[in-house]
Order: structure tokens, then C-alpha cells, then sequence
């Protein structure tokens, strides 16, 4: 249960500013912020003390692309899927949540599981205190077209039919299916709407670069899910796919490996939000190749990767905004942090790199009022790492130490 605790790190990283702050405490009641002032000022006795000497502390981290449910992917395609049950989906997602949330991912935006829902389940049983995890955003399903990115590809014809439903119950043909898709997602407890606007590189037949769904499809999914206050995020690789869901209107174009420069200048026209996993195309290339993953697996991962760096690079030149996000599950979950170094060398400062994973990745969630900044009244969600981080980004990979709602999750050492 959270408690009243005073926080004394060897220096608070101000993500706003930037400057890293020696000499400051951290009141934390209940599941908030109280105050931060001068370690002078901070209460001497009553409330429990974390010394976290030699530590800087920082907001708890966010990622805005995750798969928390299912186990991590192994390359050989989504019909796998079906040789296991939802029951099994959902208990990988518990132990996927508990080594994201040790990681120092005190939030997530979780863009889609194959089985319909789980990932609600999920999010309230966090909510409820039955299982450990990073607050959520889910959307529920993928919306995506028959034999998209997001369906499940790769059967035998005469075995099509006995896919359940709870596998296909954002598969759109037209327009209007979108529009009931969307409804359905929405109204089954999603917080967001995922499209499959192109091709994807784990999918049986895809093809990264080809768009999936129309712009008018775009369109309607966005408008429909304004209806509820909703969001969408557009798993978009190819430039044409891109441009079609910056006119369209969503909120956050994910991978967005092959964007050409009239669609980065779209996207910084638009202020649309670029969420890009820069990181595990190296996982896929090392890990898939020793553990023989399919070859057209391995090729479009080829094909994308260095393409999408050269991306994310003009996007940071052209003024796009920039949200952490390392689509996790093609990766073991625990390992977010890795990215963080790939994003400096694309060129963000380290700096940038840490506001992209907490107040930048707080405003595409909407939640800059809560998460993203160590600051009276927000959640007391932080972690801590030895040394300065600003000098050396790595040091996130091993926090030592974080907090959720007032709660450790990972106590400091010593």
C-alpha cells in the first residue's frame, strides 16, 4: 500500500528544464506528489525515508508502443496463435506487465493483442491491485483489413473458418465495417483505436510498404472514435500508408519505417506524433537469424530497419514530434530501455531522448496532467539511476530503483 515517504536522491532530473537538481527532497503521500523542496525543508522525522545518495531520479517511464499480452514472437507467424488458449494469453500478460513495470515503464500505451480484450482485462486487474504493472491505454484490437497486418494470415484454406472470432473481431472491409469495428472496440472497454494502415514485417504475406486501408477507411475510424473521446494510433510503414493517416487525422503514426520527406513533412504540419522502435530491428536481424526465423521475416526486417533510423532522424530535423515507443513482444518484455541509446544515435540528445518517454510520450497519452514529471499533485510514479543519465543514457536499462502510485516496486540497494 502506498505510505507517506520522503524521497532524498543525489539529484532530480527536471525533464522540463532539464537540469539535473542537487539538494532536493521528494514528499510523497498516499498515490501523489506533495511537494518537492529543498532537502532542508523536507520533514526530518515521521514519514519512511528512501535515500537514493549518488542517484538520479527521474519520472517513471513511459512506452507507447507495447504488446504486453501473448508471449514474445518468435517468427514464425500469427497462426501460432491459435495453440493457445485466451487463459494462457492473458496469465503471459500478468508476468509481461510485472517485468515491464521492474524495468522503471510506470505507464504504457498498449496498441493491440489478437485476442479481443485481454488486454482490458488486463489494465483493470493492474487497476484493482490483483496484479503488479504499468498503468495502461489499450485498444482492445486491431482494426485491419481481411488478411492484413493485424488478422491472423498463414493457414491452411480449409482451416480458415474455425479461427474464433475473439482472433478476428477487428477484421474491416469497407467503410462501414470500420465504423463497427471502431464502436466495438470502444464499447468493449478500449481506451484508443489501432489501425493496421500497411503491411507489417511479422505478418505471413505482408508487405510493409503497401497501404491497407483507404484513406476514406482512415477517415471514418477517426471520426467515429471522436465520438467517444478517442484517439487513434496508425501502424503505418509505407510512405503512402503514412500519408493517408496523417490526412486522415490520427494521432500517432507507429513504425513509420519507409516515410518518404513529403510524408515527414505531413506529419510535422499535422503535429502528428511519431512513435518509432528504433530499437528491435537489431533484436529481430541477431536473435531471428540464430534461431531461424522465417526468411521473409528476416528480409522485410532487413529492408525497413536502417530506412526507418534515416526516418526518425529527418523527422527530428523537420520538427515531428517524437513519442518513446519499442513495439515490446518482439522483444522480451523488460528490455524497453534499450532503446534509448539507438535514439541518441539517430540524433537525439539524451535529454530528448528521456522527455520523448515521459512528458512528450505524457501528451500523445493525454495524461500530461498526471504522469511525465515529477511535480506536486502528479502520481508518484519514479525511478532512479546511479550516476547521470544524461551522460551516459544506458543507466536506464538497470534502474535501481522504482515507484509506482506511492508503491516500490523495486526497492533501492544497501
Amino acid at each position: 500500500m502506498p505510505e507517506r515517504m520522503i524521497i532524498r536522491p543525489g539529484w532530480l532530473l527536471d525533464v522540463v528544464t532539464g537540469e539535473p537538481l542537487a539538494g532536493r527532497a521528494v514528499v510523497v503521500d498516499g498515490d501523489r506528489i506533495a511537494r518537492v523542496t529543498s532537502a532542508g525543508d523536507a520533514p526530518a522525522e515521521g514519514p519512511a525515508v528512501v535515500d537514493l545518495a549518488g542517484h538520479t531520479l527521474l519520472p517513471g517511464l513511459i512506452d507507447c508502443h507495447t504488446h504486453l499480452v501473448g508471449e514474445p514472437d518468435d517468427g514464425r507467424g500469427y497462426a501460432e496463435l491459435l495453440t493457445r488458449t485466451g487463459a494462457q494469453e492473458a496469465l503471459s500478460g500478468a508476468r509481461n506487465a510485472r517485468d515491464t513495470l521492474r524495468a522503471g515503464f510506470t505507464t504504457v500505451r498498449d496498441v493491440g493483442t489478437f485476442r479481443a480484450f485481454v488486454d482490458v482485462a488486463l489494465r483493470d486487474a493492474i487497476d484493482a491491485g490483483w496484479l503488479p504493472g504499468p498503468r495502461m491505454r489499450v485498444a482492445g484490437a486491431y482494426v485491419t483489413c481481411s488478411g492484413g497486418g493485424g488478422d491472423i494470415t498463414g493457414l491452411a484454406p480449409d482451416v480458415d473458418a474455425v479461427v474464433p472470432h475473439e482472433l478476428r473481431v477487428g477484421v474491416v472491409s469497407s467503410v462501414d465495417d470500420v465504423r463497427r469495428a471502431v464502436r466495438r472496440v470502444l464499447q468493449g472497454g478500449a481506451d484508443l483505436v489501432k489501425l493496421i494502415a500497411t503491411g507489417a514485417v511479422m505478418t505471413v504475406g505482408g508487405v510493409p510498404g503497401a497501404p491497407e486501408l483507404t484513406e476514406e477507411q482512415i477517415r471514418a475510424a477517426v471520426e467515429e472514435a471522436s465520438l467517444y473521446g478517442a484517439d487513434v494510433a496508425a501502424h503505418a510503414h509505407g510512405a503512402e500508408g503514412i500519408k493517408r493517416a496523417v490526412r486522415g487525422g490520427v494521432r500517432s503514426i507507429e513504425h513509420g519505417s519507409l516515410m518518404d520527406d513529403e510524408a515527414v513533412a505531413m506529419m510535422a504540419d499535422a503535429g502528428t506524433f511519431l512513435v518509432a522502435d528504433v530499437y528491435d530491428g537489431d533484436y529481430i536481424a541477431e536473435v531471428g537469424r540464430q534461431q531461424g526465423w522465417r526468411a521473409d521475416v528476416l528480409r522485410k526486417n532487413d529492408e525497413t530497419t536502417l530506412a526507418q533510423r534515416r526516418g526518425f532522424t529527418k523527422c527530428l530535423q523537420a520538427g515531428v514530434r517524437i513519442a518513446f515507443g519499442t513495439d515490446s513482444g518482439i522483444y522480451p518484455h523488460g528490455l524497453n530501455a534499450r532503446q534509448f541509446a539507438y535514439q541518441v544515435r539517430c540524433g537525439q540528445s539524451a535529454l530528448e531522448a528521456i522527455r520523448s518517454a515521459t512528458v512528450h510520450a505524457a501528451e500523445l497519452l493525454r495524461w500530461d496532467d498526471r504522469v511525465g514529471r515529477i511535480e506536486a499533485g502528479y502520481l508518484a510514479d519514479m525511478i532512479a539511476v546511479p550516476g547521470n543519465p544524461l551522460h551516459d543514457v544506458r543507466l536506464l536499462e538497470q534502474p535501481g530503483f522504482v515507484l509506482k502510485g506511492g508503491s516500490i516496486v523495486r526497492p533501492a540497494a544497501g
